[in-house]
């Protein structure tokens, strides 16, 4: 049973409504580029039922678009409500690419959704196109400037501490840019939002093919462009999570570590656990099933290379939880308003106090604490291993499911069989909610997978939230569930109605009746 307290309470209110904001953004990432391509052919031709299918996809757009900026503002608010001291301690550095995401990429994209809508007969074929195009790279814009942010927490390079503010303060924003984890995270996931945009239209064009005869043009040619944008998208997910993981193989170990359920280190290069069941009581995976060299290929890029385990991880977090002591100590022992600079002997004692920081949970006065408590705090660092175990693992045999969809469907498309397979077609309506699974997965190992850190190895979570009453955030948190609730009605409701009326039915000359012959 949870204790609701105002730590856990501000992290399940941010969870769930991260968790609900992220089913909007990688539709708005695929369907903004599916409609530039779309447009794009119109243009090229001039065919007019390309136009229609820019038409109709666009209002579906526009419905996810307005609901993912009402569930999106309110996230930024919680920083101020529920994580006080994290902003305060980061502010200047996290700050930063929230404010480049609102002023470059939100109002450039919200701007033009309104040409995209309402310019049809105000702007010439290329104009149109051209803010069809801006539409996109401004929802693509708004997903870097958030990862960056993301990955900063996740890989915190670019910022050092500052004994005089106690805070972190940005050092190099140009290190926070190419954050070697925001690049990886970045293209892995507008990969995810385009496989994400491609299901939608597939999905919703088999339902036509399937059951509606006056769109099946319409759908037979969206499908064709799904199809094929999708599966070079999921062959993209694919290769750049690989990336991810390689990244994380340098800078989050522990999340590899749970994620493969490894608890010694082996030998390189160490096998992936393709399945098993993880035991936490006896720490060892039971009936696994490996693949020879893999996971040392994918954290490594190398066949010498070790994987950490768990318990040498723990056992490096209890060396850095003590050696960051002499920094805690300085601090603490200098007088109100010291400004001293770090003595370059404490140096390396200060890139791990944040780990020493993590034994606030067992103690407040840390510089006395026990072995025992010690070793408690190092145990922290281990995350859910069950949890990112398995949610890893359904996440990627969702992603090879679908490469072999929309390859099936390619192929077929391309043959022009579409219409002849109905079996696939249903299972392609069928897969409908999948990528949106896929992509929750993918945020919780991303996310779940960093604690017990709000910035890795920096700042522990419990030290990030406001001092603020518990039934305050619970208040908040109830409120949340009850007006998210209510938007996912009619956010339902407005995409069913819309997908049920379809395209606008193009007018159609009526044919000659024939001749009347009287008869006498």
């Amino acid at each position: 049973m949870f204790d609701l307290d105002v730590v856990t309470l501000s992290r399940l209110q941010f969870a769930l409504t991260a968790l609900y904001h992220f089913l909007f953004v990688p539709l708005t990432l695929g369907l903004s580029l599916l409609l530039a391509i779309m447009e794009s052919v119109y243009v090229m031709t001039g065919r007019t039922a390309w136009r229609d299918a820019v038409k109709f996809w666009g209002v579906l757009f526009g419905i996810n678009f307005a609901m993912g900026v009402a569930t999106g503002v309110t996230m930024e608010f919680q920083f101020g409500t529920n994580w006080a001291y994290y902003s305060h301690y980061v502010g200047d550095i996290f700050g930063a690419p929230l404010a480049i995401e609102g002023l470059m990429a939100f109002f450039l994209e919200a701007s033009f959704v309104g040409l995209f809508f309402f310019g049809w007969n105000r702007l010439s074929k290329v104009g149109h196109l051209i803010v069809t195009w801006l539409v996109a790279l401004g929802a693509n814009f708004s997903a870097l400037w958030i990862l960056i942010a993301n990955s900063w927490m996740q890989n915190p390079v670019g910022a050092a501490f500052n004994p005089q503010t106690m805070r972190m303060e940005l050092t190099s924003f140009v290190e926070v840019f190419f954050n070697p984890v925001a690049q990886s995270k970045f293209v892995h996931t507008v990969s995810a939002g385009y496989v994400t945009g491609a299901m939608f239209v597939l999905s919703i064009s088999a339902y036509y093919l399937l059951y509606r005869r006056e769109h099946r043009d319409l759908a037979r040619r969206s499908a064709n462009v799904a199809a094929s944008f999708g599966l070079a998208s999921a062959l993209s997910v694919v290769v750049l999570g690989d990336e991810s993981g390689y990244t994380a193989g340098f800078n989050q170990k522990m999340k590899i570590a749970a994620i493969e359920a490894m608890w010694e280190t082996e030998p390189p290069p160490a096998s992936f656990t393709l399945i098993g069941i993880p035991d936490l009581e006896t720490q060892t995976t039971r009936f696994k099933i490996e693949v020879p060299y893999l996971l040392g290929l994918i954290a490594t890029r190398s066949l010498d290379t070790p994987v950490d385990g768990i318990k040498p991880l723990v056992e490096h977090s209890q060396e850095r939880i003590r050696n960051g002591m002499s920094a805690y100590e300085w601090l603490t022992a200098r007088p109100d308003g010291a400004a001293a600079p770090i003595p370059p002997d404490l140096q390396a004692s200060f890139k791990d106090l944040g780990h020493t920081l993590l034994l606030k949970q067992f103690r407040p006065d840390i510089e006395n604490a026990t072995d025992e408590q010690i070793h408690q705090a190092a145990r922290s660092t281990v995350p859910n291993v069950p949890v990112l175990f398995w949610t890893f693992r359904i996440m990627v045999a969702l992603g090879f499911y679908f490469i072999l969809l929309f390859a099936a469907t390619f192929f077929v498309a391309s043959r022009r069989r579409l219409r002849h397979n109905p079996w696939l077609l249903k299972l392609a309506l069928y897969s409908l909610p999948l990528p949106w699974v896929a992509a929750e997965l993918g945020w919780i190992v991303a996310e779940y997978g960093r604690q017990p850190w709000i910035i890795d190895s920096v700042l522990p979570t419990f030290l990030g939230v406001s001092n603020i009453p518990a039934h305050n955030v619970l208040a908040s948190l109830v409120g949340f569930v009850l007006f998210y609730s209510a938007l996912a009605v009619v956010d339902v409701a407005l995409i069913l109605k819309y997908v049920r009326l379809g395209p606008p039915s193009e007018p159609r000359t009526p044919a000659p009746e024939p001749d009347r012959i009287l008869v006498a």
